[in-house]
């Protein structure tokens, strides 16, 4: 997968002057992801023997309708416009496959609204009212679902199989050499010293390795196994520790300059450049951190826990001079994003480059480039690429309904009209969607269906389409430290040995940042840079000065404790600074 992604990003079929259609890769990538996923989740309800026939019969399927898919796709796609039940067997073989994949990797809440998706393509026509859909026949719908630009072979699929694996590969790789231990031991040399220093390791390492990584759990295993421990060490309770690393991993994918894999979705959904993306997405991140940072902060003044001990914190100078290769890529990365205006894809493929080179450079106290070591980097990311290209193929099912039948405006029109034209409803009930939605679902998925079903119904309403993107993909993301399925946060209090519901509820007081920015820029486009650089700096401003009097009233202490009446009203001004633009 990661080969044939890299060679297309690279572009080297046009440098072989090959003639190659986009959907004949993704067709070919799928088919890899598919039989990769069969042969490593085995079916757990049947004996061994049976089981491990159905597997390699499902990953032979997936494998063979793939792959004639990528090799036929021209004379397919024809044969399908003209007569469906030409290309109907391998449509059929593919979309059976993929549901199959999309069980073992994503479980039954994904996979349910896949199917629910697909029953009413084939069945919506009978429905009463506004939810009545186009009638489509079985044959139509299974091959412009396999095969439509629309379909399964459509945006989300692209996305994933050229820029995410390559960022998941660069992820891979920086850990391989020893890039988190870099950031983690750069975290630690730097905020060590302070009072809570332990939590603000934990804060400034998963913000850092969580802007690579893109998946929160994947975050919070990676760092916390580090600062988890440490933050208890220090005196942390372990809800805290878990709710404060829950927070920082989770934030990774709202930090420039990669940001997380809906990211680049949302680029090629809004039709802008990805820096654009990235600059929008530049404020609110950093209010979002310095809420953390500042809670973090006045729970340990509160507490009474001090900074690490120096004989137990790295050098800095040391660390930055054993390790300082790291930062390069990150800089090749962002030269090639801002000043090159490279896609996505080639800039990833040039901060990969970079690091490979790095890796041929290494001190001995890291890891140096080996080939097979490399190899078993990359291959290491197996599960993470097939998971994505899995997901996001699904949810080119659920986009080819949506457009076959219709209910995309349906929809649109039925939400406008339920929230009573009035856009403050709508962002509520956009909001609450988004959180039950994305319980227990990647946050790939979760954006994918919220920027085809209710992002348009918020722009409709005179959103700015990059805050109503935003707004679903923060309220998404923040459904992994949401209980009542708080992902993220369960697997934080899996390392701190916690109660998983107390780490979420302590997750959710530390990440309220989270669930009020949105609003404030849905209704003031300046926080996210759209306007005027005087609108954004009066607006960030306020949103600073209203994130730290919420942020002192919730933590209860300034330079002293804090009585309620004090917390109260600190809470109430603070939150009209930051809503203001909503008030009004």
């Amino acid at each position: 997968m990661v080969c044939v992604s890299v060679a297309w990003a690279a572009g080297l079929h046009r440098a072989l002057r090959l003639s190659v259609y986009t959907e004949q890769f993704l067709a070919a990538v799928l088919a890899l992801a598919l039989a990769y996923v069969f042969l490593t989740k085995p079916v757990r309800r049947l004996p061994k023997g049976p089981g491990r026939a159905v597997d390699l019969a499902l990953a032979g399927t997936a494998l063979a309708g793939g792959l004639w898919l990528a090799i036929y796709y021209p004379d397919l796609s024809l044969a399908a416009a003209i007569n469906p039940m030409d290309a109907l067997w391998v449509s059929v073989a593919v979309i059976v496959t993929l549901i199959f994949a999309l069980f073992r990797v994503a479980g039954w809440p994904l996979t349910g609204i896949v199917l629910a998706f697909a029953a009413y393509g084939l069945w919506g026509s009978a429905l009463p009212g506004q939810f009545q859909a186009l009638p489509v026949s079985p044959q139509r719908l299974a091959s412009q679902l396999a095969l439509d630009t629309g379909g399964v072979l459509g945006t989300p699929l692209a996305i994933a199989a050229t820029v995410v694996v390559i960022f998941v590969a660069f992820g891979r790789l920086l850990d391989h050499f020893g890039g988190a231990a870099f950031f983690t031991d750069l975290a630690a040399a730097i905020m060590g010293g302070f009072r809570g220093g332990a939590a603000k390791i934990s804060i400034v390492a998963s913000s850092l390795f969580g802007a690579i990584s893109g998946s929160a759990v994947s975050n919070v295993a990676t760092t916390g196994i580090v600062t988890i421990p440490l933050m208890r060490r220090s005196g942390f309770r372990a809800e805290t520790a878990g709710g404060i690393e829950a927070v920082a991993s989770t934030g990774g994918q709202l930090t420039p300059p990669v940001m997380g894999a809906a990211a680049f979705l949302m680029a090629e959904f809004l039709n802008i450049p990805y820096s654009e993306v990235v600059l929008a997405a530049l404020i609110p991140a950093a209010l979002y951190y310095f809420a953390l940072f500042l809670q973090a902060d006045l729970t340990a003044a509160r507490d009474g826990i001090s900074g690490m001990p120096a004989d137990e914190r790295p050098n800095t100078g040391r660390v930055l001079k054993s390790g300082w290769l790291f930062i390069l890529p990150f800089v090749a990365l962002i030269w090639a994003l801002f000043a090159l205006n490279y896609r996505p894809a080639t800039a990833g493929l040039v901060a990969c480059g970079a690091l490979v080179l790095i890796g041929l450079l290494l001190p001995r106290a890291w890891t140096r480039l080996r080939p097979d070591r490399l190899v078993a980097a990359i291959a290491a990311g197996g599960p993470s690429f097939a998971q994505i290209v899995v997901i996001t193929a699904a949810a080119g099912i659920v986009i080819g309904v949506l457009n076959e039948t219709g209910l995309s405006f349906g929809m649109t029109s039925y939400l406008v009209t339920f929230a009573r034209e009035d856009a403050l409803s709508l962002l509520f009930l956009a909001a609450f969607v988004s959180i039950v939605l994305g319980m227990g679902m990647p946050t790939i998925a979760v954006y994918v269906l919220l920027a085809a079903l209710v992002a348009p119904a918020l722009t409709r309403l005179g959103i700015e389409p990059t805050a109503a993107h935003l707004f679903v993909l923060y309220f998404g993301m923040m459904s992994m430290i949401t209980p009542p399925v708080a992902i993220a946060a369960f697997a934080a209090a899996a390392l701190t040995g916690a109660g998983p519901m107390r780490t979420a509820f302590a997750a959710l007081r530390f990440g309220w940042p989270a669930f009020v920015l949105p609003f404030s820029f849905a209704y003031n486009p300046a926080l996210i840079l759209k306007g005027s650089i005087a609108a954004a700096a009066v607006s960030m401003i306020l949103a600073i000065a209203g994130v730290g009097m919420i942020s002192i009233a919730l933590a209860g202490w300034m330079t002293k404790p804090l009585g309620w009446v004090s917390r109260t009203l600190l809470g109430l001004v603070g939150g009209a600074l930051i809503l203001w633009p909503v008030l009004i």
